[in-house]
């Protein structure tokens, strides 16, 4: 093979492994102010850092540890997240586009002793989550209201108590959904799934659920239905 093939293919080579390269050095960012900053990373302890609009999308992240961590307005698009934790923190306006958040927690924050039978704080995340995989993730006492969830998966995610009024789940996943509780007060539901789906005490007042499959679905009093609530 002549020096200028050779060459061309090497060029070649380095330009497929860029992505990779790229994105294995943003795993290694630090984010962060003052005192409160982190190595972001598989795995990472990153409780209470503050890092209002992060760019973390992409980013290899799973089992990461964010809880009670200031992540307003961050880009996590296309990030992966799975196993992830983001008790307690602030994720109003962060944008999940895309992101895989299978078995994630964006529940309310642990708390001991004689604290952890009162009302806990949901975390605010009005965020962008058009396309993630959140399946089996725990959403559980979330703010979600005016979330844009269009074709999320949500499959077995816990959003017991959440606040999903004025969200748009149009053509969402929401096979085996726990919505027991939930507030779904003008949310869009066109073309969702709601397959086997639990709605026991949900609201459900002014919800568009035009072309919704219903399916072994429990409605907010408790009875089985296949064609809607």
């Amino acid at each position: 093979m002549r020096p200028t093939a050779l060459t061309a293919l090497a060029a070649v080579s380095l330009a497929v492994a860029a992505p990779a390269a790229v994105t294995q050095a943003a795993s290694l960012k630090v984010v962060g102010t003052g005192s409160k900053t982190c190595r972001v990373k598989p795995g990472g302890q990153c409780v209470a850092i503050k890092a209002p609009h992060a760019d973390l999308h992409g980013v290899r992240l799973r089992g990461a540890n964010f809880d009670k961590a200031d992540l307003r307005k961050a880009d996590f698009s296309g990030a992966d997240l799975r196993g992830a934790t983001f008790r307690g923190a602030k994720l109003i306006g962060a944008d999940f586009s895309s992101a895989k958040l299978k078995g994630a927690n964006v529940g309310p924050p642990k708390r001991a002793g004689k604290r952890a039978n009162q009302a806990q704080p949901a975390p605010s995340c009005s965020s962008k989550c058009s396309g993630a995989n959140l399946a089996g993730a725990n959403f559980s006492f979330a703010d979600l209201s005016c979330a844009t969830l269009t074709g999320a998966d949500l499959e077995s995610v816990d959003l017991t108590s959440a606040n999903l009024s004025g969200a748009n789940l149009s053509g969402a996943g929401l096979v085996s959904t726990n919505f027991t509780f939930a507030t779904l007060d003008d949310a869009n539901l066109t073309n969702a799934t709601l397959t086997s789906a639990n709605l026991t005490y949900a609201t459900l007042s002014n919800t568009n659920a035009t072309n919704t499959q219903w399916f072994n679905t429990i409605c907010p009093n408790g009875t089985l239905t296949n064609t809607g609530c």
